[in-house]
C-alpha cells in the first residue's frame, strides 16, 4: 500500500501558493482487492488531525493554522484501510507566496520608448548587487505588463514561456515564485530579464485588432529576497536604479512573430541608460491557479523539400502550436527566414487563413560559428515552416509550447481512424490551452471564446487536468462580467466589434464550466467562487426572458457553423437560434439549481429549479408541437431537447426521438450539427435507443462528418467541417482554422458511451461502467487518471461474447450496466474485474438504414 501524489490545490509544484489555507489531496495504490481509504491523519508541520474516520482524499480543508506569506511547511497524510494497514506518504513542502499587497516592495519597471504601431523590440533590464556570504535561501517573485524571461548571473530562471501570461490585468495580475537559491553566490551578482509587449501592450485580435489594449508599453516587476549564511537578508527589487536597453530581439510580437539580431549580443553592443519607473498595483497581484506554459515537446520534420528557388519547406506531420529552434552556421549579416503555415496549396505555404497574422521570424546570424536560436516571445500555430534566407544548410526542429498540464484521459479503440480523430482532439487542446483556452493558435484573434469552452470543457476535463487553468479563467470571466454587464464572447476582453452583448452557449460558460470542473474534479470550492457570477447570469437572461421564459432577442450566435450555412454566414444555422437560446436557459437555469443545493442555498435550489421547469414548459409552449416534433425540424433542435429534459410528455419525446433518427438517416449519417448541437447529437441518439444510428453518424467518412477531416489528412480538430475541401483546397470563408477542438466535444462520449467510463459523483468517487459497443468495433477502451487513482474500462468482443474489464481504485465504487437483455446492475468497489455476457459479433451490427434523399440520388453520387 501506497499513498501518492499528494498534492495542494490544483498545482503539482506547491512554491508560491496564493492561499494560506491550501486544499489538500492524495491517492492511494494498493494490491489488497477491495482496500479503501477509512481513515487519514494529516501532519503539517508540528501540527496533527490525530486519526480522522473519513474516506476523504480530494480537496481536503487545510487542518493547520494558516500560512504566513513565505513560509514553508512540510505536510505528510498516513491513511488507513482498516484498523491496524496504514501507510504514511512522502513529504510535500508547501509554501506560501507574498499574500499581503504591503509584501511587495518592486516597482514596475521599463525602457523609454513607447510603441509605436508596430510590434516593439524586447528590452533588457539589469542591475548588479553584492552578497556579503553564501545564500542559503532566495525567492524571485516576478510579474510584468507584457511578458518577461528573467535572468541571474547570466543563466534564464526557471523553464516558463511568456510569462506571467495572459489574464484581464485591470482586475488580475498573476505573478511567479522561483527558487534561485542554487544561481546565486557570495560576492557580486546580476539579476536582469528580457520585457516584451506580449499581451499587455502588443496587438490582440482580429480585422486589424488593438494595441495597447491595458498599456501603451511594457514593464516588468522583480523582487528576489536572499537570506545568507551569515544571517543577513536582502532584499533586490526592480526601481529606479535597474538600467534598460536595447536587446537583439528588434520586433516580436504574437501575431506576426520575433526578429532577432545575433551581432547585437556583442560586448559593448547594448547602450545602458535610465529606465521608467511606475508603482505596482500589489491589490491585483494573484498567485497562478495551474502550471505555466511550457516546452512540452520537440519534433523533427518528417520530410524536407528544397524549392527551385533555394527555399525548403519543412513538415513535422503535425500540427501543432509553438515556434522553430534553428541550428545555423553563415556569414555575419546573413538572415534567415522563417514562416509558418498549417496547410500548403500547389506545394507552398497556405497563409490567407492566418489573416493578418504574418507568422514570420527573422534571425539575422552574428557569424564565425555554429549558432542556435529560438524566439522568445512569439508562438505560431502550423504544420509546415518554410526556411529561406542567405544560408545554405539550416537545421530546425518543431518546440512545442502549452500550458504544461498533466495528461490524465487516453482512448483507444479497433478503427485507426477513430483513434487518429481522437489523437487530433487531443493535440488541438494542447495548441489551444496556452495560458487561456482559445479558439485558434494561428490567426490573428487567439481568444478565449466562451462558446468554444461550454461545448469541450468535458472532454478537457478527461483528457488533462485543466482545473487550475479554468479556475483562474473563471475568475477573469466573473471580473469582466461584473465590469461588463453580461459575460462576454470571450475572456479576457477586448472589444474589437463594439460592446459585449449577452449570448446563449458563450454566456452560459460561466455556469457550464464550474459545474463540470466540480463534476470531474470534485471541486466544490469553484461552485461558491464563481456562484454570484452563476445567479447574475442565469438572472440576467430571465430579466432578458420575460414573463413568456423565452429568450427570443437580441444577438445570438445560434447554431454556429452547421454545416449547412453558408461560409460567410456562420450563424445562418437550421435550428431557430431563439430555440437555441431558450433550451440553453434551461439548462443553465437547472444547473444552477443543482449547484445551489451542492452549496447548502436552498432557497436558490428551489427558485432555480422553479424556473428551469417554467422556461421548459415556456419551450414546449413555443416550439414543441403535441406529437413531439419541433418548430425547428433539424438535429440540434431534437439533440437539445432531447439531452436536456425540455420535453414534457413520454409521447413527445419518443416521437422527437424517431424524428431524431430519420433527420439523422436523411442526411445519410452526415453532421447536422454546428455548436450548438454537436456535444450532444450523440448522446441523444443514444438516450433514445438509437445507438447504431450514433456510430453510423460517427464513423462517416464523407464530410460533413468527423472523420472527413481525418480521411483528408487532418492531425488536428478544424474550425469547419469542411476547411479543406474534398479537391484539397481551402474553405473560401474568412474564418477557416485548421486547430479549433470545439467539435471534438465528441470524444466526450467516445469515452462515456463507446469505452463506457462515465462519471457518476463528483471527482469520479462513483462511476457508471455502460459501454455501448457498435460501428464494427472489436474493441474500445479509456483510460482516466481520475482524482482518486487510475480508472480503466474496455472491452472485446468475438464469436458472439462482450468482455469487459475494469479497474477500480481505492475510494471509488462502480455501476455496471452490460448492454444484454435481462443483465442486472452489478455494483463494483475497488480492484480490477471481469464481466461477459451475451451480445452480437462486429460483422453483425445493423447497416445504415438509407433512405431516398438528395445525398444519395444517382445525380449526386
Amino acid at each position: 500500500m501506497r499513498v501518492v501524489e499528494l498534492r495542494a490545490e490544483h498545482v503539482r509544484e506547491p512554491l508560491g501558493l496564493g492561499s494560506a489555507r491550501p486544499r489538500l489531496s492524495w491517492r492511494l495504490e494498493t494490491d489488497v482487492p477491495g482496500a479503501t481509504q477509512v481513515a487519514y491523519e494529516l501532519t503539517v508541520g508540528e501540527y496533527s488531525t490525530g486519526r480522522v474516520e473519513s474516506p476523504d482524499q480530494v480537496l481536503v480543508a487545510w487542518p493547520a493554522p494558516p500560512l504566513a506569506s513565505r513560509e514553508s511547511r512540510a505536510v505528510t497524510v498516513r491513511v488507513w484501510t482498516g484498523p491496524e494497514d496504514s501507510a504514511t506518504s512522502d513529504p510535500l513542502r508547501v509554501e506560501a507566496g507574498l499574500l499581503d499587497p504591503r509584501d511587495w516592495r518592486a516597482a514596475l519597471i521599463g525602457g523609454e520608448a513607447a510603441p509605436g504601431d508596430t510590434d516593439g523590440p524586447a528590452i533588457l533590464l539589469r542591475r548588479e548587487f553584492e552578497l556579503p556570504a553564501e545564500p542559503v535561501r532566495a525567492r524571485l517573485y516576478a510579474t510584468a505588463h507584457g511578458v518577461y524571461e528573467p535572468e541571474l548571473n547570466g543563466a534564464t530562471v526557471g523553464d516558463h514561456v511568456l510569462a506571467p501570461g495572459w489574464t484581464s490585468y485591470h482586475h488580475r495580475l498573476r505573478y511567479q515564485t522561483h527558487d534561485v537559491t542554487g544561481q546565486l553566490r557570495a560576492g557580486r551578482n546580476t539579476i536582469g530579464a528580457w520585457l516584451a509587449e506580449g499581451w499587455y501592450a502588443g496587438r490582440l485580435g482580429f480585422r486589424g485588432g488593438r494595441r495597447g489594449v491595458y498599456g501603451d508599453r511594457p514593464a516588468v516587476a522583480l523582487q528576489l529576497e536572499v537570506a545568507c549564511a551569515d544571517g543577513s537578508t536582502h532584499v533586490i527589487a526592480t526601481d529606479g536604479e535597474w538600467r534598460a536597453a536595447p536587446s537583439p530581439i528588434t520586433a516580436t510580437g504574437l501575431y506576426d512573430g520575433e526578429r532577432y539580431d545575433a551581432r547585437r549580443e556583442e560586448i559593448g553592443a547594448h547602450e545602458w541608460g535610465p529606465v521608467t519607473e511606475r508603482p505596482l498595483d500589489a491589490s491585483r497581484l494573484v498567485a497562478p491557479d495551474g502550471p505555466p506554459v511550457r516546452r512540452t515537446e520537440v519534433l523533427r520534420p518528417v520530410s524536407a523539400r528544397r524549392t527551385g528557388d533555394g527555399r525548403t519547406i519543412l513538415d513535422f506531420g503535425q500540427n501543432l502550436t509553438g515556434r522553430l529552434r534553428i541550428r545555423v552556421e553563415g556569414e555575419r549579416g546573413a538572415t534567415v527566414v522563417l514562416r509558418h503555415a498549417e496547410v500548403l496549396q500547389d506545394g507552398e505555404l497556405y497563409t490567407r487563413p492566418l489573416r493578418e497574422a504574418e507568422a514570420r521570424d527573422e534571425y539575422i546570424l552574428r557569424g564565425g560559428g555554429p549558432e542556435t536560436w529560438e524566439p522568445r516571445f512569439t508562438v505560431h500555430g502550423f504544420r509546415y515552416a518554410e526556411v529561406a534566407g542567405g544560408v545554405s544548410e539550416v537545421d530546425a526542429e518543431a518546440v512545442v509550447c502549452h500550458t504544461d498540464m498533466t495528461r490524465t484521459g487516453w482512448f483507444d479503440s479497433s478503427d485507426p481512424l477513430l483513434n487518429r480523430l481522437h489523437d487530433n482532439v487531443v493535440w488541438s487542446m494542447r495548441g489551444n490551452f496556452l495560458d487561456v483556452p482559445t479558439d485558434c493558435p494561428q490567426r490573428d484573434e487567439r481568444l478565449g471564446w466562451t462558446g468554444d469552452l461550454a461545448v469541450f470543457a468535458p472532454t478537457a476535463a478527461f483528457l488533462y487536468d485543466c482545473a487550475g487553468l479554468l479556475t483562474s479563467w473563471l475568475a477573469d470571466l466573473a471580473a469582466e462580467q461584473a465590469e461588463l454587464g453580461t459575460v462576454p464572447f470571450y475572456v479576457p476582453w477586448v472589444e474589437l466589434l463594439g460592446p459585449s452583448l449577452p449570448a446563449a452557449v458563450w454566456g452560459d460558460a460561466a455556469v457550464v464550466t464550474p459545474s463540470v470542473l466540480h463534476e470531474r474534479f470534485g471541486d466544490a470550492g469553484i461552485l461558491r467562487q464563481q456562484y454570484p457570477s452563476m445567479r447574475a447570469w442565469v438572472d440576467q437572461v430571465a430579466a432578458l426572458s420575460g414573463e413568456h421564459r423565452r429568450w427570443d432577442s437580441g444577438f445570438q450566435f445560434g447554431d454556429w457553423l452547421d454545416p449547412a450555412a453558408p461560409p460567410e454566414q456562420p450563424a445562418a444555422a437550421r435550428t431557430d437560434p431563439h430555440l437555441v437560446a431558450t433550451a440553453a436557459h434551461a439548462d443553465s437555469a437547472r444547473r444552477l439549481a443543482h449547484i445551489a443545493a451542492v452549496l447548502g442555498e436552498d432557497g436558490d435550489r428551489e427558485r432555480y429549479l422553479a424556473h428551469a421547469n417554467a422556461v421548459a414548459e415556456a419551450f414546449n409552449d413555443e416550439f414543441v408541437t403535441p406529437s413531439g416534433r419541433l418548430a425547428s425540424d433539424a438535429q440540434t433542435a431534437y439533440a437539445m431537447a432531447l439531452t436536456t429534459g425540455l420535453l414534457a410528455k413520454e409521447e413527445q419525446r419518443e416521437r422527437a426521438g424517431r424524428r431524431l433518427v430519420e433527420l439523422v438517416r436523411a442526411e445519410d449519417y452526415r453532421v447536422g450539427t454546428g455548436f450548438a448541437g454537436t456535444p450532444l447529437i450523440c448522446d441523444a441518439l443514444t438516450g433514445v435507443g438509437a445507438a447504431d444510428a450514433a456510430y453510423h453518424l460517427l464513423l462517416q467518412r464523407e464530410c460533413p462528418s468527423w472523420l472527413y477531416p481525418v480521411t483528408m489528412g487532418a492531425t488536428t480538430m478544424w474550425e469547419r467541417w469542411d476547411s479543406l475541401l474534398p479537391d484539397g483546397t481551402v474553405n473560401p470563408g474568412e474564418m477557416t482554422s485548421f486547430n479549433h477542438y470545439a467539435f471534438g466535444a465528441v470524444a466526450d462520449w467516445l469515452h462515456r458511451t463507446v469505452a463506457g467510463l462515465a462519471p457518476a459523483a463528483p471527482a469520479y468517487r462513483r462511476i457508471l461502467v455502460r459501454p455501448r459497443p457498435g460501428g464494427g468495433l472489436e474493441h474500445a477502451e479509456a483510460v482516466h487518471d481520475s482524482p482518486y487513482g487510475r480508472i480503466r474500462v474496455g472491452w472485446q468482443r468475438a464469436n458472439g461474447r462482450l468482455n469487459v474489464h475494469v479497474s477500480v481504485p481505492p475510494g471509488v465504487t462502480a455501476r455496471v450496466e452490460l448492454p444484454a437483455p435481462g443483465w442486472a446492475p452489478v455494483e463494483a468497489g475497488p480492484g480490477i474485474h471481469e464481466y461477459t455476457c451475451d451480445f452480437r459479433a462486429p460483422t453483425d451490427d445493423p447497416p445504415p438504414v438509407r433512405d431516398a434523399h438528395p445525398f444519395n440520388t444517382p445525380e449526386k453520387e
